[in-house]
């Protein structure tokens, strides 16, 4: 009854009568084409009312499309996948350490290898931690081969991608499954010279550690954390900005308390700001340019 598969017989009421399924369908069918061909005519009118609009937009200077909001890994990592797959001069790139897992620096060296192979230049930042790390070791010694470059700086705050000076791609949310593709021009040669700011404060991967220890004993890395303490962060915020884990970043300011000859936390960043040491300028602080 529910798909007149079955009828009343008009003879006998109290009787029901087979439907042939076909006629069943069509009575389905007939009212569904009828609306489709009513949205489809809907669709034409609106177009043509629309086409000498659509004109005008396409005269104008204004970039409409030029940010667009991608929401979840696969999609992400599509519109990348297709941003460098288009790159034909240089790619640069903001990667705050973490622990990526495996399948995530995989997919890197499959987008990466054949941007090295067709002659693209890759410049990558890292914090100085990512020089502790074997995976990261691994993946930059794969690809370092003259067309790609990698620096490390003591502090950055999130990731950037940079294809041929015409897209960025930048995280909206902290989680990674929502980014912001960049296509205006202004904002892109904003972060391109964000970028080239911090990669000439950077210190190439192939030289030496860049933690050098101050005549005080205050490595550059407790010299950082004792910046931030200052500022106010807490350690789970210090430890993410400077790309290692809040276990690591607790035993720095252990051993800056200790040097300090600090007791609590608060005494701790009142040593830190009369003690002088955020003046100082550490070997190796302004990088290698």
């Amino acid at each position: 009854m529910e798909f007149a598969l079955l009828h009343p017989d008009p003879d006998s009421p109290d009787w029901l009568r087979p439907t042939p399924p076909g006629v069943a369908l069509a009575q389905w069918l007939n009212p569904i084409e009828q609306e489709i061909n009513e949205r489809r005519r809907l669709s034409i009118s609106l177009a043509d009312a629309f086409e000498p609009f659509m004109a005008l937009s396409a005269q104008t200077t204004t970039h409409t499309d030029s940010i667009t909001v991608l929401e979840g890994g696969a999609r992400i990592n599509a519109a990348l996948n297709l941003a460098t797959a288009q790159c034909q001069s240089e790619v640069l790139a903001i990667q705050p350490s973490g622990n990526r897992p495996e399948h995530s620096l995989i997919q890197g060296l499959e987008r990466d290898r054949p941007l090295i192979e067709r002659g693209v230049r890759i410049r990558t930042l890292y914090q100085h931690t990512a020089r502790y790390s074997p995976e990261k070791l691994a993946y930059t010694a794969q690809l370092s081969n003259g067309k790609a470059e990698y620096r490390t700086i003591d502090e950055l705050v999130e990731r950037l991608i940079i294809c041929d000076e015409s897209v960025a791609f930048i995280p909206a949310r902290d989680d990674q499954q929502v980014a912001l593709e960049l296509r205006h021009p202004g904002l892109v040669r904003y972060l391109i010279k964000l970028f080239e700011f911090l990669w000439d404060r950077a210190v190439p991967l192939s030289t030496g550690a860049p933690y050098d220890t101050a005549p005080d004993g205050i490595t550059e890395i407790q010299h950082s954390i004792a910046k931030l303490l200052v500022e106010g962060h807490v350690d789970e915020a210090i430890a993410r900005r400077l790309g290692m884990n809040v276990r690591t970043c607790r035993a720095h300011i252990a051993k800056l308390a200790q040097t300090l000859g600090s007791g609590s936390r608060a005494q701790l960043g009142y040593l830190i700001a009369q003690s002088g040491i955020l003046d100082q300028k550490l070997p190796g602080a302004d990088g290698i340019r």
